[in-house]
């Protein structure tokens, strides 16, 4: 088992690099429980989740180092301290170079895993987003998009939901689209969150391979 690309350790967290492809915790059934968690244990065994990252998204996570800096990190996540920037390539040239998409996302039960857009039912949920460059001989966008809410799949849903799907995405961008990219084009590219004992602000990023 690999060990992980780590940015960070000490004795009360840890910040690694997620290779896109790999899941982030154990699946259902004994094919599917080579994850981030596994491999980190293998080095640091007192290693615990606080967030996850979607198996085809690439970057950062941050991991506590027992079950107090865990709960202490889990808080932050929860009372919205942790700064998360991701970088995607979208299909279609935006217009605006910024913006945000407010619209409440449910799982679309029938065909999980995938969620959906539900004014009735579903979760309150915002991302922002900026312009980083576009590619005007491709049709494509660079953005850095922030998930204000935690959602899953949030990002995904909601650049296809303004009419501008991450390449490579097979759940919800059409097919020619999904099959313009070898993977989904979405890293967790910064990481900035308190540190679970002392406070400090801490710092990370990671530019993505795409």
């Amino acid at each position: 088992m690999p060990t992980p690309d780590c940015l960070y350790a000490d004795e009360s967290c840890l910040v690694l690099a997620k290779p896109a492809g790999l899941l982030a915790v154990p699946g259902r059934g004994p094919d599917k429980q080579d994850c981030l968690v596994a491999r980190a244990q293998a080095r640091w065994p007192d290693a615990l989740t606080v967030h996850r990252l979607d198996m085809a998204t690439s970057g950062l996570m941050v991991y506590g180092r027992g079950a107090a800096a865990q709960r202490t990190l889990s808080i932050a996540f929860a009372e919205r301290r942790v700064d998360k920037r991701y970088v995607a390539i979208v299909a279609g040239l935006i217009a605006a170079d910024a913006g945000e998409v407010d619209a409440p996302l449910v799982c679309d039960w029938p065909n999980r895993p995938r969620q959906m857009v539900c004014h009735e039912r579903g979760k309150p949920s915002l991302t922002r987003w900026r312009v980083l460059s576009r590619d005007v001989a491709a049709g494509r966008t660079r953005v850095e998009v922030e998930p204000v809410t935690g959602r899953s799949h949030q990002l995904r849903l909601h650049l296809a939901t303004i009419g501008h799907p991450m390449l490579g995405d097979d759940l919800y961008a059409p097919p020619e689209l999904a099959a313009a990219a070898p993977r989904l084009l979405l890293h967790a590219a910064r990481l900035a969150f308190p540190h679970p004992v002392t406070g400090e602000r801490l710092e990370f990023e990671r530019a993505p391979d795409f």
